[in-house]
């Protein structure tokens, strides 16, 4: 049966291989189920129903990648559009989070359509790689200064806006200890090393008598408080086309990027070099953040951290079914993951702005037209505490200098009408 849904011989891989793959894959990525709950519960959902959300989320995405498009891709709630559901819909711009998971799903449906009439190809190529870089290492600095917020190593000041915190505090002292934790498990290639950061940094702070553990195991928390609870008439306003369109935008970007990344690793590309059944793996993603939005979660996306499932073997979609039962027995963990306190999972959010801010390798630094509108776009997300912002004004300034530079033949149609979009944006919603 297994061959069958897999062709395991045809990938030359075995059964025990690939289940190697979907663990390695699960441990190198399970710290999204304490990270989270810990941001969305910051928008006023429910901690258990958004751990139980995001379990099932990931799990549905798995199964969905594993198989209907028979890639070794596990997916999840993704880093930095929680945190920008959280802090910057509801939290800067007021809306309810009912209102922002009904954004979430007509994200999703968009990503479905566009993946499906080939639309999404031609959005991608129409936006500057340089670009593209900067909006996702300006989505990593945003993850960084919301890890040094939560820290407690940043805090706010009325004269300079923000300023540095008590660096004697356990929270800042525990946050750093888990930072270096995991960045040097990382440079030694232990596996899962950001989730052993978050459950060191736990465990220590249980045995000071800093946090309270009742029990590790349990009954899945209810799902009620965040099941169908989506606002579309709320989602449907003016107001939040520029929302919707920004949870798009990173998700198409974010996905795309990944699965080229990953497929490279496991020589998955055809000899053109493109990825067969693109399509298939599309659908799973956007499949997988309508079923999160409805069960109570932000965007679910594939996880560059399948590349550590596929340097351990992993070829076909039986590692991300393998990954998916993974989150589905996680659920049971929900007391632990309760117990993890904000600055545990703060170094986990740091090391991910880390590795994000690694885009901006792409950049031409030596053309002031490229680089201008990266720094503008990738320093505006985490000043102005949105994503959309960002994305603003990195699009608009890139067209703006473009054209004063005389080399309008680099404007794209599609830059033009979405730099248009986003002035009417800022200046008027």
């Amino acid at each position: 049966m297994l061959e069958k849904l897999f062709k395991l011989r045809e990938n030359q891989t075995t059964v025990k291989t690939e289940m190697l793959a979907g663990f390695t894959t699960f441990l190198t990525m399970a710290y999204i189920i304490f990270v989270n709950p810990n941001l969305l519960s910051a928008a006023g959902m429910d901690y258990g129903a958004v751990f139980v959300a995001t379990c099932l989320a990931a799990a549905i995405g798995c199964f969905i990648m594993g198989f209907y498009a028979n890639y070794p891709v596990a997916l999840a709630p993704g880093m930095g559009l929680n945190a920008f559901f959280s802090f910057t819909v509801v939290g800067q711009m007021g809306y309810k989070w009912e209102v922002a998971l009904g954004a979430v799903f007509f994200s999703g449906i968009c990503f479905f359509l566009l993946s499906a009439f080939k639309i999404r190809e031609w959005i991608i190529n129409s936006i500057p790689l340089s670009l593209r870089g900067g909006i996702g290492a300006g989505i990593g600095l945003f993850l960084g200064f919301l890890a040094l917020q939560n820290a407690g190593i940043v805090v706010d000041n009325p004269a300079t806006l923000v300023t540095l915190g008590d660096m004697t505090s356990w929270s800042a002292l525990m946050a750093c200890l888990g930072f270096i934790i995991i960045a040097a498990l990382y440079h030694r290639q232990v596996t899962g090393s950001v989730m052993i950061g978050i459950l060191a940094v736990t465990l220590i702070s249980i045995f000071s008598g800093h946090v309270e553990l009742n029990g590790i195991v349990s009954a899945p928390p209810s799902l009620a408080p965040t099941l169908m609870k989506l606002d579309f008439a709320g989602a449907l306003e003016i107001g939040l086309i520029s929302i919707v369109f920004s949870f798009l935008f990173v998700d198409m970007f974010d996905t795309s990027g990944t699965l080229i990344a990953v497929a490279q690793k496991g020589k998955l590309l055809d000899e053109k070099g493109n990825l067969p059944g693109l399509k298939k793996a599309l659908v799973a993603d956007s499949g997988a953040t309508i079923a999160g939005s409805m069960l109570g979660t932000s965007t679910t996306t594939s996880y560059i951290e399948s590349g550590a499932g596929i340097a351990a073997g992993g070829r076909t979609g039986l590692t991300a079914v393998v990954v998916g039962v993974l989150f589905l027995a996680a659920l049971f963990l929900s007391p632990l993951a309760g117990a993890v306190p904000a600055y545990a999972t703060a170094p986990a959010l740091f090391f991910v702005a880390v590795l994000m801010t690694h885009s901006l390798t792409q950049v031409d630094w030596e053309d002031i037209t490229e680089a201008a509108p990266v720094v503008i776009a990738a320093v505006s997300m985490p000043l102005t505490y949105s994503i959309t912002s960002g994305i603003s004004l990195g699009i608009i300034s890139y067209t703006a200098i473009k054209l004063l530079s005389n080399r309008r033949d680099e404007i794209t149609p599609a830059l033009v009408v979405l730099t248009a979009l986003f002035v009417i944006k800022l200046g008027f919603f």
